[in-house]
């Protein structure tokens, strides 16, 4: 006898004592079991073996919403593809728009969740037919029994979940909405790390975190170089009590309607480590998961902290450091103080902080195109045939991506440096992308120009990296932005109040 599946009753902690007889099982102990006596019934009757009597065999009941053992149910944690009778009662995390797709194969349509129980989190998509059957029935932060899916192994480039596997709904799938209490299944199983640990962390690791948003930029729109589609985005700053900050990068809706007023809490989960010139940011991918104030334990000590003082506590900023930089701080400098503690003139290059005022910006060559490989920003050379030639990639293109250049003056009230921007920070001081300032220097000259105008006398908060370098026998200090933002005043103020505390001997 083979035992192909089984159902467990009650398990052997609540019976409490054995039942019967068990023995374990050997051949020998098989080979001399005495044979089974006949049985004193009445023999079976005879069955008529020819083809238009066999007895037709009874077909066991679909399983529908109806049919499901909701007493029995698996923990997310147990599921593998070697099961296929199993009914889970897990609450929706996340629930994504519904997306299309197109290729070779076909077309169609589909949308994802994730699914958590005290064991564990899943994945689960659903395809054409199954999308259009259960998107509208399912809802976020709602408990559902579900079975009959297909279990496979997870796909990690889209899925950041703690899984091995993932779920695929089918033509079988039963999904039946929990009625009963349910608060005992958590809402989101997070793993969160302090923010100071972040800085830490290697690019492309998926995290989750905590944090106060202490300040939130304007709504900007940028345009898709592949697609040409209308981006939405916006970087709000998130503080905690490791004494750290981190910007974190919203796009499309929560972009557009973030509501930084109230100072919220934002617990953030499968957020994406980005690094740029050695500082850390977070950027939200189309799985991570956004929550505003969540009753947790770990929300109410960050707004605790926040309102009795962490507000105005001094925190270091790992969006704004390089930490791949062996010379110079990350400390804040008037210009004459680099120039009195000789930045630049070492093997490598300085870093500093700066709160300066843009005087002058060389707006003839801000702009060019630009390789159109993603890899390559080198300036592209008109062949004058409806081509343009890459250099460094000794190819030619039909077409072209803008990148901007920005030199510009940068003064405080010690002095003044001629710096230059790349496409990144230019972007950011110009408050508009490279496809957009490259489309106006070609139609709109007027308003390229005045565009220019309009961010003179403007202040912000730079960090720049410092070098000696050498042109034509001549040695001159480059500058280039690392990092620039906006000013928050009310950092900026708590910065001077220190210094003026330090200045006056006063204990800070």
């Amino acid at each position: 006898m083979i035992i192909l599946d089984l159902t467990i009753l009650a398990p052997g902690t609540e019976v409490g004592k054995k039942i019967g007889n068990p023995q374990s099982w050997t051949e020998e102990s098989a080979s001399a079991a005495p044979a089974p006596a006949p049985s004193p019934s009445n023999p079976a009757p005879k069955v008529n073996l020819s083809s238009n009597t066999l007895p037709k065999p009874t077909p066991s009941p679909s399983l529908n919403t109806t049919q499901l053992n909701t007493q029995m149910t698996h923990p997310i944690a147990s599921l593998s593809p070697y099961q296929n009778k199993w009914v889970i009662k897990a609450r929706v995390m996340n629930k994504s728009a519904i997306r299309t797709w197109s290729n070779a194969k076909g077309e169609g349509k589909l949308f994802s969740m994730d699914l958590c129980d005290d064991s564990g989190e899943i994945r689960a998509t659903a395809f054409r037919n199954e999308c259009e059957k259960f998107y509208d029935m399912i809802q976020v932060d709602k408990v559902y029994y579900i079975s009959r899916c297909q279990l496979k192994t997870a796909n990690k480039q889209f899925s950041t979940l703690k899984n091995d596997y993932e779920m695929t709904f089918n033509s079988d799938t039963v999904v039946s909405e929990c009625m009963d209490d349910a608060s005992s299944l958590p809402s989101v199983k997070y793993d969160f790390i302090p923010i100071s640990d972040i800085a830490n962390k290697s690019p492309d690791t998926i995290i989750d975190t905590i944090g106060v948003c202490k300040d939130a930029s304007d709504l900007q729109e940028l345009t898709a170089r592949n697609t040409g589609k209308l981006l939405k985005k916006r970087e709000i700053s998130l503080v905690d009590q490791s004494g750290a900050a981190i910007t974190l990068t919203l796009w499309g809706n929560e972009a557009e309607t973030f509501d930084a007023s109230t100072n919220p809490i934002i617990a953030v989960k499968g957020a994406r480590v980005a690094e740029f010139n050695g500082s850390k940011s977070l950027s939200c991918l189309g799985s991570t998961m956004l929550r505003a104030n969540p009753d947790a334990p770990d929300a109410h000590r960050l707004r605790g902290w926040f309102d009795r003082g962490g507000a105005s506590a001094d925190v270091v900023n790992i969006s704004a450091r390089t930490g791949g930089a062996s010379g110079g701080s990350g400390e804040w400098l008037t210009f004459a103080e680099a120039e009195e503690r000789k930045l630049g003139t070492g093997e490598k290059g300085d870093y500093f902080n700066l709160l300066g005022v843009l005087t002058f910006t060389f707006a003839d060559n801000a702009i060019y195109k630009a390789c159109p490989q993603e890899q390559c920003n080198k300036k592209l050379v008109d062949q004058e045939n409806g081509l343009l030639r890459c250099e460094k990639c000794n190819r030619e293109y039909p077409n072209f991506k803008y990148r901007l250049l920005l030199g510009a003056n940068v003064s405080d009230p010690t002095g003044d440096q001629r710096i230059t921007a790349f496409n990144e920070t230019a972007e950011i001081m110009l408050g508009k992308s490279a496809e957009e300032v490259g489309r106006m220097s070609e139609y709109d000259k007027n308003g390229y120009a005045q565009l220019f105008d309009e961010i003179k006398f403007k202040t912000f908060v730079f960090r720049f990296r410092t070098k000696m370098e050498t042109y034509s026998d001549e040695a001159r200090l480059k500058t280039i932005v690392m990092n620039v933002q906006p000013v928050d005043y009310k950092d900026a103020n708590a910065r001077l109040i220190k210094s003026i505390k330090a200045l006056g001997g006063i204990e800070v």
